[in-house]
């Protein structure tokens, strides 16, 4: 199984690079732990370039099962499909994200924002990024 933890941080200022930190394991072993600047985009759609950051990086597992835990409601719906937005830019990257996501045989999100003890470990993956 892999399971990876991912966060996509916004910049406060526009035109400022946004920066992608994410963990990857294979069962227990620690494949890779990244952080990635990338150029600016709207913050609302930060989450979801990380997404497909991450899957970019993890295709080689397809056939694997996958468990992306995030800390990002915005994303988790928009994966799932349940958020109701108006914004025509969040609309677009969720379709091009869930197409992404499709790919993948098993997939599963996990948004651990309102679980203590589980964002506590997702803080910990991502420490010293």
């Amino acid at each position: 199984m892999i399971k990876a933890y991912l966060a996509g941080i916004a910049s406060l200022y526009e035109g400022a690079d946004i920066e992608i930190q994410y963990c990857i394991y294979d069962d227990l072993e620690l494949i890779s732990k990244k952080s990635v600047k990338m150029d600016y985009v709207k913050p609302a759609i930060v989450g979801q370039v990380a997404m497909i950051t991450l899957l970019n990086k993890i295709k080689n597992y397809k056939d694997k099962e996958i468990v992306v835990v995030v800390n990002d409601t915005v994303l988790y719906e928009s994966i799932r499909g349940t958020l109701k937005t108006k914004n025509i830019d969040v609309i677009k990257m969720s379709k091009e994200t869930r197409k992404k996501v499709a790919g993948f045989e098993n997939f599963t999100i996990e948004n651990v924002s309102a679980d203590y003890l589980e964002l506590q470990k997702w803080v910990e993956a991502l420490k010293g990024l």
